[in-house]
């Protein structure tokens, strides 16, 4: 079983889309195919460039696809159930006990507050889903009418998980249009979230850092 396998499943397709129309009616941010791809292919890509092997590259593709599919139960502990979730449907599949383990695991600790990078794929999922952070994720056209969670999202034109050439220092790169949300705006929502990325590459081997409108904050 493979990413792109799994991709073509027209019952996680829709899994996936469900999650993220019950996300939508509680009036979260887009959680759907673009989230899930983005997150998928940016944690793949991560451990690819760290020279990790094409299997555990795979898992973790694997994992950032399937992530966000415990939504569809409740927001509330959705990286536990969307991790049972998950396991059925690889189990279903026949996959091999370890590979699922990996995948099951790294979904479970996806999210900030209970999640923990126990593996690389963990660490990588972590990084990838906290990183897409980007203005075409709001779904609320009235902009007078944004929550804290809006005005941030909306405000970043910009965002680059950058992996510096010898392999030392992870960076998340942003630009924020500080007319629709302040600096102090997107550390209030998202300093756990940055916690837990700095842990994540730590679990990798390198240096988190985050650097907004061209300034080092962490």
């Amino acid at each position: 079983m493979t990413y792109e396998e799994l991709k073509r499943d027209p019952a996680i397709r829709v899994y996936i889309t469900k999650a993220d129309e019950a996300l939508n009616a509680l009036g979260y941010t887009e959680h759907s195919f673009a989230h899930v791809c983005k997150t998928a292919e940016t944690a793949g890509g991560l451990l690819a460039s760290l020279g990790f092997d094409e299997h555990t590259v795979e898992l973790a593709k694997i994992a950032g696809y399937l992530h966000d599919i415990g939504n569809l139960v409740n927001r509330a502990d959705h990286s536990q159930s969307g991790a049972v979730m998950a396991f059925r449907i690889l189990d279903k599949y026949g996959m091999d006990a370890e590979d699922i383990a990996m995948i099951v695991s790294a979904i479970g600790n996806h999210d900030e507050g209970t999640g923990v990078p126990v593996n690389a794929a963990a660490a990588a999922l972590i990084l990838a889903d906290k990183a897409d952070v980007r203005r075409s994720r709001v779904r609320n056209a009235d902009a007078s009418t944004f929550d804290i969670h809006d005005r941030v999202n909306y405000s970043v034109t910009s965002s680059e998980l950058m992996l510096n050439d010898t392999h030392t220092h992870l960076t998340l790169k942003l630009t924020v249009d500080t007319h629709y949300s302040s600096v102090m705006d997107y550390f209030e929502i998202f300093l756990e979230r940055m916690i837990l990325c700095r842990k994540a590459a730590d679990r990798l081997g390198l240096v988190f850092k985050l650097v907004i409108n061209g300034q080092a904050l962490i």
